[in-house]
């Protein structure tokens, strides 16, 4: 393996290579190798893809070997492996810090992303294009109960809630949405970032869930964060 792919996960790395290669024809691949999904490839195409992407520049950041778990990713992931699903929706996916994670442990579980930010939802449909065929994003906003009563198994919102204005909405939202459970991580302790405009502590959350008409919940501190499981408790069958 070269200096130059030996640094990235190569089947995530260039699923999204594929997928942006095909919308915006950066960078050049060859014909039979652009009309692949990753899991298609061969080790030797998989890098051949890497290293083409890396000769380009592209931006191969989230898909870095090496790049430690954050906790309370870990946190989430293994409270979703005691649990069985099918449908996920992700709040707030950003550049993929959890989703990623997810989709490589739980290929099966069919998942909707939602992202304000055009160039998220673009990123990570590129990636969907060239291999994470379980994956749809969607720039919508929680707030406007984007999807039906009872679409998604699971919710997730982690570290979402401390950046929406109007965060009962969106817990409203999310229980509504949400079948099985909604989870939640919040910063636990003030923080310097700006765009962090509430501290959700254990007392409002709870409060708020209440209000939604979610009141069976569990908390837990990680490294910082407030870590909340909401389980809706709706009747079987809905």
């Amino acid at each position: 393996m070269t200096d130059s792919t030996e640094r990235y996960d190569l089947p995530t790395a260039a699923a999204w290579i594929l997928g942006h290669a095909r919308r915006t024809g950066i960078p050049a691949l060859d014909a039979s190798l652009r009309k692949k999904k990753a899991g298609e490839c061969t080790p030797g195409e998989l890098e051949e893809i890497v290293r083409a992407g890396v000769a380009a520049e592209c931006r191969l950041y989230p898909f870095k070997t090496g790049t430690q778990t954050l906790a309370r990713t870990r946190r989430t992931l293994g409270f979703l492996h005691s649990i069985a699903f099918e449908t996920m929706l992700d709040v707030g996916s950003g550049r993929g810090v959890f989703l990623i994670p997810f989709m490589k442990e739980f290929p099966w579980v069919q998942v909707t992303s939602l992202d304000l930010l055009e160039k998220r939802v673009l990123f990570l449909n590129e990636l969907a294009d060239g291999g994470f065929s379980q994956l749809h994003a969607e720039q919508k906003d929680i707030c406007d109960q984007p999807y039906p009563e009872d679409s998604f198994d699971v919710v997730t919102m982690l570290e979402v809630l401390e950046h929406i204005p109007e965060v009962e909405k969106a817990i409203d939202a999310a229980v509504r949405m949400a079948r099985q459970y909604v989870v939640v991580t919040v910063p636990s302790k003030p923080d310097s970032n700006p765009e962090h405009i509430h501290l959700l502590t254990r007392e409002i959350l709870t409060g708020m869930f209440t209000a939604a008409g979610c009141t069976r919940l569990h908390f837990d501190g990680v490294e910082g964060h407030l870590f909340l499981v909401a389980a809706m408790g709706k009747p079987s069958g809905k």
